[in-house]
C-alpha cells in the first residue's frame, strides 16, 4: 500500500511504497530524504513511555530535594515550585507550569501507550489516530528540559546559603528527561500513521 507524503523541502506531493528498514525513501524532484524506517520503533517507544510512567510516578511522589541550613532541614516535592507561585498570587505563571512540566508529559506518555499497545498487536482502539494527532500538535508544549534548567540555576544559587540535598525524585526527574527524549527518538511517525490507516 503506498502512502501519500509531500516533500518538505520542495513540496511535492508523492506517492511511497513501503520501504524496509536500512533504506530511505527519496524526494523524486529534489532528492530530499522523505523517510527513514527506525528499527523496531513500537517495542522500543512502547518500553521507553513505560520506563517513563514509572519513572513519572516517583518524581511526585517522593522529596525532590532538601536544603539543609544551621541544623534545620526542609524538604520540597516535585510540585511545591507550583504550589507557592499559586500562593504568592502568580496563578497563571503556576497553571503553566503544572500544564508544561507537570501534566503534558504524562498526558503524551499515556496517549502513546494507548496508541502504540494495540498496533504492537495488530489493533486500534477509538480515536487513535485523532489522539495521535494531538500528541504531535502538544509535543511542544512539553517543558521539562527548561524546568530543569530552571532548578539547576536555583541550586547553584542556594548552594551558597544552604546545604542541598538531592532527593530521589530529582535523580527520576533527569532520568524521565532521558527516557522521554529517547522516546521521542525512537517514535516512527510514519509507520503509526500508516498502521492506523490500515485499520478499518
Amino acid at each position: 500500500m503506498k502512502s501519500l507524503m509531500a516533500c518538505h523541502e520542495c513540496d511535492l506531493l508523492q506517492r511511497i511504497p513501503p520501504v524496509s528498514e536500512g533504506r530511505v525513501a527519496l524526494c523524486s524532484r529534489c532528492g530530499a530524504v522523505l523517510f527513514r524506517p527506525k528499527r523496531n520503533s513500537l517495542d522500543r517507544t512502547i518500553a521507553l513511555n513505560l520506563t517513563g510512567i514509572l519513572l513519572y510516578a516517583v518524581a511526585v511522589s517522593f522529596p525532590f530535594l532538601a536544603l539543609k541550613t544551621q541544623g534545620f532541614v526542609r524538604e520540597a516535592a516535585l510540585l511545591t515550585g507550583m504550589k507557592v507561585l499559586y500562593q504568592q498570587g502568580m496563578s497563571g505563571l503556576a497553571l503553566v507550569v503544572v500544564l508544561t512540566c507537570i501534566l503534558f508529559p504524562l498526558i503524551e506518555m499515556l496517549s502513546l501507550l494507548y496508541i502504540l499497545l494495540p498496533l504492537k498487536f495488530g489493533g486500534t482502539l477509538p480515536g487513535a489516530a485523532r489522539l495521535f494527532h494531538s500528541v504531535q500538535v502538544l509535543k511542544p508544549w512539553g517543558m521539562m528540559e527548561v524546568f530543569m534548567l530552571g532548578i539547576l540555576v536555583s541550586m547553584v544559587k542556594l548552594a551558597k546559603m544552604a546545604t542541598i540535598i538531592p532527593g530521589t525524585a530529582l535523580w527520576a526527574f533527569v532520568l524521565l528527561i532521558f527516557v522521554l527524549a529517547g522516546s521521542a527518538v525512537s517514535l516512527d511517525s510514519h509507520l503509526v500513521w500508516e498502521k492506523l490507516d490500515r485499520r478499518p
